[in-house]
């Protein structure tokens, strides 16, 4: 084979080489750029669910909040009906009483 044949096979397979390297080079960076969209994609679900689940959890926590605040102002309604009731049930008694000081005041100053 001459020389001039052997240089031109040799820069044949030098272009080829390059082309292989440049066409996987371009593969790998393609790969990098989906494995970065998947990565991505990825992440945006991750937070779109944790955010579901704190909304779930807020929600719960706000419905626990109300029942536990109603059930407080019942209590506090109960607790006050029985002391009005208890005040009006003694009224008697206090006039009575009251009564009772204002004769012996009065009989004090005779």
């Amino acid at each position: 084979m001459p020389e001039t044949q052997v240089l031109e096979d040799i820069k044949e397979a030098e272009r080829e080489a390059e082309e292989i390297v440049a066409d996987a080079e371009a593969e790998a960076d393609e790969i990098v750029a989906e494995a970065h969209e998947e990565a991505e994609e990825i992440r945006q679900t991750a937070q779109e669910e944790a955010e579901s689940i704190a909304e779930e959890r807020l929600a719960e926590a706000k419905h626990d909040i109300e029942k536990e605040r109603d059930r407080i102002l019942e209590e506090g309604e109960a607790e006050r009906e029985a002391l009005i009731e208890d005040a009006e049930g003694r009224t008697d008694e206090v006039v009575d009483h009251v009564v009772d000081l204002f004769e012996e005041a009065v009989h004090a100053q005779t």
